[in-house]
């Protein structure tokens, strides 16, 4: 095995905590069952990461089965990523192409290669026609940078791509052109939409969400506070998957007095999250 291959797997290793060991390296469906429960993972983490590269050894492993790994820790630690949403648009008028994610793969990878020699492209099949695409940066003359990649989630069928935001910014008009082309699109433009929380980015733009229903109730179990004649004063604090959304509902039920302001109930209209406020 590559020395760069087996120090990139243990690196990975190291990163993953404990309590989710053995739930990343099932999903990565690399080692056997049988290997697995060779394993004592109780060990040091450093001793563990030992012993799961000799296994990986074992089984001829390739820097795309190690980046395979890294795809998986990344998607269970997405939050620890900033994402920025990507829209892509077709020429007036013309017909939606129905290409298949093979097709997008294969186009997505030549595209890139071709543009530049040093670069390794990794994908994983998700849930609902998207994929996620890992890209490790090289130059003419450097190989890929394993450790600052640039990660993209994309649905099939859909204008919308869903990217890390990266250190190696000069790479992302090649990455948009990459993704125009190989989905058959015209052109590709940034979103005012970032966040930490991919999942509520993905509901915004494909316009996923509900209207919550909150009951406020006293201690005193003294029903709703809506029934209650004298003022109440309180720090009130929202938690919820869709919280704009909750947000939004509360003047209409009674619970404010105002609207929330439009620059919070434009976005997910607009598909905006964060704005410029210029004086006028």
């Amino acid at each position: 095995m590559d020395e760069t291959v087996a120090e990139f797997i243990r690196r990975t290793i190291l990163k993953i905590p404990m309590t989710e060991m053995m739930t990343i390296l099932k999903a990565w469906d690399f080692l056997s069952e049988n290997q697995l429960q060779t394993i004592n993972f109780r060990k040091r983490k450093e001793s563990l990461a030992q012993d799961l590269v000799l296994l990986c050894a074992e089984n001829c492993v390739s820097l795309n089965d190690a980046a395979l790994l890294d795809i998986i820790y990344t998607q269970f630690h997405r939050h620890q990523k900033l994402w920025d949403v990507f829209q892509m648009a077709k020429e007036p008028g013309e017909d939606i192409d129905l290409s298949d994610m093979e097709q997008f793969k294969s186009s997505f990878k030549k595209i890139l290669q071709r543009a530049l020699k040093n670069v390794t492209v990794t994908f994983r099949d998700a849930e609902e026609n998207a994929v996620w695409i890992r890209i490790a940066w090289g130059t003419q003359y450097k190989k890929p940078n394993q450790y600052k990649p640039s990660y993209v989630l994309y649905y099939s069928q859909t204008p919308y791509a869903f990217i890390s935001s990266s250190r190696l910014r000069s790479n992302i008009p090649l990455l948009g052109q990459a993704l125009t082309i190989a989905s058959k699109h015209h052109q590709i433009v940034k979103m005012d939409l970032r966040s930490r929380y991919l999942d509520s980015l993905k509901a915004i733009v494909f316009k996923q969400y509900n209207q919550l229903e909150t009951k406020f109730k006293s201690d005193l179990n003294r029903g709703i506070l809506a029934e209650r004649e004298e003022p109440l004063r309180c720090l009130v604090k929202f938690s919820s998957p869709h919280l704009l959304e909750a947000l939004k509902s509360l003047a209409p039920a009674g619970i404010a007095d105002a609207p929330l302001s439009p620059l919070l109930t434009c976005i997910p209209s607009k598909g905006m999250n964060y704005f410029k406020i210029k004086d006028k």
